[in-house]
C-alpha cells in the first residue's frame, strides 16, 4: 500500500529518464548479440566516413543505431574478446551520469542542499566500510588525480609560504618523494611533471632482497636514504607505499612504514588493491595497518563492477584551507556530483552486496590457488617468493657461517624452506595470485631430457609462460587471467579477481576450466621443454638444416633449410632459398599431425624460417627432422629437375623444328607442286594415292632426343592390348587414426615401420610429386609461345600428330 503513493509522487522526469536508459541499453546489448553471432566484419560504407551534420534532426532510435554500428564496427573476434559484464548495479552507475546532468539545472539553494546530502553520505559509508576513521573524500576521474591533489596539500603544510613565494621556497630545501620500486610505472614522474618539480626530487626505493616478498619495500634501506636527504638539506616530503602492487599484489610492511614516517614528519599514501579487503570480516594485519596511513586511494569501479564510476582518495586533514588551495574541496556543483553514480550504486548494492562481492573474488582466489598447488609443475606466488629468499639465505649461511657445509644439505634446506615459506605465506595472503610453469626435473621420463640445456633456460621458460597465459587468456576469457612481467620471477600468469572478475562476471566454472585448461597445456610444456634439446642436436646432424636460436619463441625450435648448391649471385640463392622453405612450410602444414608450423612472429628478425610448435610426449624426434630434411631434400631436387628438364625439352623442340621444316621439304620434292594446292591436290589423291615415305617422330624426354615411331606402333600392333595400369602408390606404414612424427607403443614391429628410417619415404610420395612430362612441355612451350617458330607457318603432316603418352611425332 506504501509503494502506489511513492509512484504516484515520483517525478516524471526521472522516470522517463530512467526509461529512455533501459531502452537503451536494450538497443546497445541487441547489437552487441548480433555482432557475437555474425562473425563477418562489415565492411566500410559511406556512413562511417565523417560528414557534414544533416539539416534535419534524427530520432533517438537512429542516433544509439549508429552508436551500436560505432561499437561493434571492428569486431572481428567477438568470442576472444572480454566485454564488461553489466548487471542491475551497473544501470545505477549509468543512471547516475544521467541524473547528475539532470541536477545541474536545478536553483543553487536545492543544488547545494543535493550534493551536499550526496557527498556526506558517500564519504561517511566508505569509511565506515573500509575502517578509514574520521576520513574525508575527493572523486576524481583519474586514479592518480588523488595523490597529485594530496602532493599539493603536503607542500602548502610543509612550506608556509608557498602560497606566496611559489616555487621559490622549494630552493631552500628540495622536497623529496619516496616510492617503492615496485609501483606503477610512470606514478612518479608523473607527479613531478604535474607539480613541475625535477625528477631528482623522486626517490625509488628497492624491494627487499632477504627473508620476504621481493616485492615489498626495503624499509631498512629507505631509512638510510632519508638520513642521507636530511643530511644533505632536503626535505623528506611524502612516501607512496602499496596495499597490493601491479604485478604480483604483495603488501608492503606499512606498519612499520608508519613508524617511519611519524619519526620523520612525512605523509604515508597507501594504494593498491588489497585495499578492497578492508570491507571484510577478517583481515591480515598488513593490510590492516593501512588504516592508520595518512591518505589512501580507492578503486570501487572494477572492485564491485559498477561502469564508470569515481576514484575515491579518503585522507585525513584538519585545516579547510590548505585543502581547498590543494584542490581536495571545490565549491563547483559538477566536481561535487562526481559521487552521485556511486552514491546510487552503494545505495543498490547495501552494506552486504558489498562485502559479498569482495568475499567472492576473495574465494575464487583461494579456490585457484588450492588448484595450483596439486600441479607439480607450477609455482605459485609463495613458492617462488621462498625459494627466492631460500636460496639467497643460504648463500648468507655460507659466507657468515663457512661449517655450515659439513652439515646436510638437505636438512639445512628444509628448516630454513620450512621457515621462510611460513614467513612468505603470511605476508602474501593476497587475492592476487600469481603462478608459473616450471619444470619439475624430479620427473622422470623414458625419452627426451633436459641435461645440458642451460644457455638461455629462464628466457625459454619466460617464453613458455607467455605461451600458457595467452592460452588461458583465449580459451578462458571471463577467467580475466593476463600475463605479467616480474623482475625476479620472469614472465608469470596472473589471476587478479578483485579487478576483473566482477567486470568479466566470472564464476567458479570458468575457474574450473582454467585448471582444466593448465592439466591439458602443461604436459605439452614439459615435453617441449624436454625434447628442446633433443631437437636441436637432430638439427645439428643434418648439414642441409640450420638450426636458429631464438629463445622467445615457445616451441621445439626454429630451422631452415639451406640449399646444397652452389650459387654465384646472391640475390638468386636467396630467391631459391625463400621458394624453397615456403614450399616446405606448406608440405609441412598439409601432413597429417598434431603439430603446428609457422613462419614465426610478424615483426621477426629471422626470415625464410620455419617455427616449430608445441610438441607431444610421444612425439619421434628422429622422425620429424628425417621428414623435415628430406621433404625440402626433395623440393630443391625438384626444382633442379624442372630446371634440367626445362632445357632439355627446349632444344628437344628447337630439333623438332628443324625435322619438320626438312619433313616438308621432303615431301614436297616427292609429292610435287600440284598435290600441295587443296583442290587439286584432293582430286590427284583421288585418282592416285600417295604412299609417302615420311615417318613420325617421337620425344624421349629421358634421353632428349628424337626417335621413330615405327618401332612404337610395330610393339602395339604385336601385343594388341592397353598399357597396364600404373602400380598404386603404398600407403604410409602406421596404425590407424595415428599420426605422423608419434612412436607406437603396441610392439617392436609396429615401431620399427614408422620409425625415422621408411617414414620419410612414404611421406614425399605423397608430398612431393614430380612434375609430369606433360607439365614441363607445358612449361616450355609457354615459355616459347612469345617469339615465332616454324609451328606457326609450317603445317604439320598428319602422321606427326601427338600419342596417347604426349610424344610428338
Amino acid at each position: 500500500m506504501e509503494q502506489t503513493p511513492r509512484k504516484m509522487m515520483a517525478d516524471p522526469m526521472l522516470a522517463e529518464m530512467g526509461k529512455n536508459l533501459n531502452e537503451a541499453m536494450k538497443i546497445l546489448e541487441n547489437g552487441e548479440k548480433e555482432a557475437e553471432l555474425d562473425p563477418v566484419i562489415r565492411r566500410l560504407s559511406w556512413r562511417d566516413i565523417p560528414g557534414p551534420l544533416q539539416g534535419d534532426g534524427q530520432d533517438v532510435f537512429s542516433v544509439l543505431q549508429l552508436v551500436q554500428n560505432l561499437i561493434h564496427d571492428d569486431d572481428d573476434k567477438p568470442s576472444h574478446r572480454r566485454t564488461q559484464y553489466v548487471g542491475e548495479q551497473a544501470h545505477m552507475a549509468l543512471l547516475g551520469h544521467s541524473l547528475a546532468a539532470y541536477v545541474s539545472v536545478l536553483d543553487r539553494e536545492r543544488l547545494r542542499k543535493l550534493t551536499t546530502r550526496i557527498l556526506s553520505d558517500t564519504t561517511l559509508w566508505l569509511c565506515r566500510i573500509f575502517r578509514y576513521e574520521n576520513g574525508s573524500a575527493y572523486y576524481h576521474e583519474d586514479d592518480r588525480e588523488g595523490l597529485l591533489k594530496v602532493c599539493r596539500l603536503v607542500i602548502n603544510t610543509r612550506y608556509e609560504d608557498y602560497s606566496t613565494e611559489g616555487f621559490a621556497v622549494l630552493s631552500s630545501k628540495q622536497p623529496v618523494i619516496y616510492q617503492s620500486a615496485a609501483c606503477r610505472p610512470g606514478l612518479g614522474q608523473n607527479l613531478c611533471s604535474q607539480l613541475g618539480l625535477p625528477l631528482s626530487s623522486l626517490c625509488t626505493v628497492p624491494c627487499n632482497t632477504m627473508f620476504g616478498s621481493q616485492h615489498q619495500i626495503d624499509v631498512a634501506l629507505l631509512d638510510k636514504l632519508i638520513k642521507d636527504d636530511v643530511d644533505t638539506g632536503k626535505l623528506p616530503l611524502l612516501l607512496i607505499a602499496n596495499a597490493g602492487t601491479p604485478g604480483a599484489g604483495h603488501t608492503d610492511k606499512l606498519g612499520r612504514l608508519k613508524e617511519l614516517c611519524v619519526q620523520n614528519n612525512m605523509w604515508l599514501h597507501v594504494e593498491g588493491v588489497n585495499l578492497a579487503t578492508l570491507a571484510l570480516g577478517h583481515v591480515s594485519s598488513t593490510v590492516t595497518a593501512a588504516t592508520k596511513s595518512d591518505s589512501m586511494t580507492l578503486t570501487p569501479g572494477p572492485w564491485l563492477g559498477l561502469p564508470a564510476v569515481p576514484a575515491v582518495t579518503l585522507y585525513r586533514h584538519e585545516d579547510p584551507a590548505l585543502t581547498l588551495a590543494a584542490g581536495l574541496t571545490s565549491s563547483l556543483p559538477a566536481e561535487k556530483l562526481r559521487a552521485l553514480p556511486l552514491w546510487l550504486s552503494l545505495q543498490y548494492l547495501g552494506h552486504d552486496g558489498i562485502v559479498e562481492r569482495i568475499k567472492k573474488t576473495s574465494e575464487l582466489s583461494k579456490k585457484l590457488l588450492e588448484h595450483l598447488k596439486t600441479l607439480g609443475s607450477i609455482k605459485t606466488s609463495d613458492v617462488l617468493e621462498a625459494e627466492v629468499s631460500l636460496l639467497e639465505a643460504l648463500s648468507m649461511a655460507v659466507v657468515s657461517h663457512p661449517r655450515v657445509s659439513l652439515l646436510s644439505g638437505g636438512s639445512l634446506r628444509d628448516v630454513l624452506g620450512s621457515l621462510i615459506l611460513s614467513i612468505v605465506e603470511d605476508e602474501l595472503n593476497s587475492p592476487v595470485v600469481v603462478f608459473r610453469f616450471s619444470q619439475d626435473t624430479s620427473t622422470s621420463s623414458s625419452h627426451g631430457s633436459v641435461e645440458g640445456y642451460s644457455g638461455g633456460e629462464k628466457e625459454v621458460l619466460d617464453a613458455l609462460n607467455r605461451w600458457l597465459g595467452e592460452q588461458l587468456a583465449q580459451h578462458v576469457p571471463a577467467s580475466g587471467v593476463d600475463v605479467v612481467e616480474l623482475e625476479d620471477e620472469g614472465t608469470c600468469v596472473r589471476f587478479n579477481p578483485l579487478m576483473t572478475a566482477a567486470v568479466l562476471g566470472t564464476q567458479e566454472a570458468d575457474i574450473n576450466a582454467v585448471v582444466e585448461k593448465l592439466t591439458e597445456l602443461v604436459p605439452l610444456l614439459s615435453c617441449t621443454l624436454r625434447f628442446k634439446q633433443d631437437f636441436r642436436e637432430e638439427v645439428y646432424q643434418h648439414p642441409a638444416l640450420t638450426y636458429i636460436e631464438d629463445l622467445n619463441w615457445p616451441g621445439l625450435g626454429v630451422i631452415r633449410y639451406q640449399l646444397r648448391s652452389e650459387y654465384t649471385d646472391d640475390s638468386k640463392r636467396q630467391q631459391d632459398l625463400e621458394k624453397v622453405n615456403v614450399e616446405l612450410l606448406k608440405k609441412l602444414k598439409e601432413m597429417d599431425t598434431d603439430f603446428s608450423f609457422s613462419s614465426g612472429p610478424e615483426f621477426s628478425p629471422e626470415k625464410n624460417c620455419i617455427y616449430v610448435g608445441i610438441a607431444t610426449d610421444d612425439l619421434d624426434v628422429g622422425a620429424l627432422v628425417e621428414t623435415i630434411a628430406s621433404v625440402g631434400r626433395e623440393i630443391e631436387e625438384s626444382g633442379k629437375l624442372l630446371e634440367n628438364m626445362t632445357e632439355v625439352v627446349r632444344k628437344g623442340i628447337q630439333e623438332a623444328e628443324l625435322q619438320l621444316l626438312k619433313a616438308n621439304e621432303e615431301k614436297l620434292m616427292e609429292e610435287g607442286v600440284l598435290r600441295q594446292i587443296p583442290l587439286v591436290g584432293s582430286v590427284l589423291n583421288w585418282f592416285s594415292p600417295s604412299q609417302s615415305s615420311i615417318k613420325g617422330r617421337t620425344f624421349n624426354l629421358a634421353a632428349g632426343s628424337l626417335d621413330s615411331t615405327e618401332e612404337t606402333y610395330t610393339m602395339k600392333a604385336q601385343s594388341g592390348k592397353t598399357d597396364p595400369p600404373d602400380t598404386p602408390t603404398s600407403t604410409t606404414k602406421r596404425l590407424p587414426g595415428q599420426k605422423l612424427f608419434r612412436r607406437s607403443t603396441t610392439g617392436s614391429e609396429v615401431c620399427s615401420e614408422v620409425g625415422s628410417v621408411g617414414q620419410p619415404e612414404e611421406l614425399l610420395r605423397e608430398a612431393t610429386p614430380l612434375p609430369s612430362p606433360q607439365e614441363v612441355v607445358s612449361h616450355v612451350t609457354q615459355e616459347l609461345a612469345e617469339k615465332p617458330g616454324p609451328f606457326e607457318s609450317t603445317e604439320v603432316p598428319e602422321s606427326q600428330e601427338s600419342d596417347e603418352e604426349g610424344s610428338i611425332r
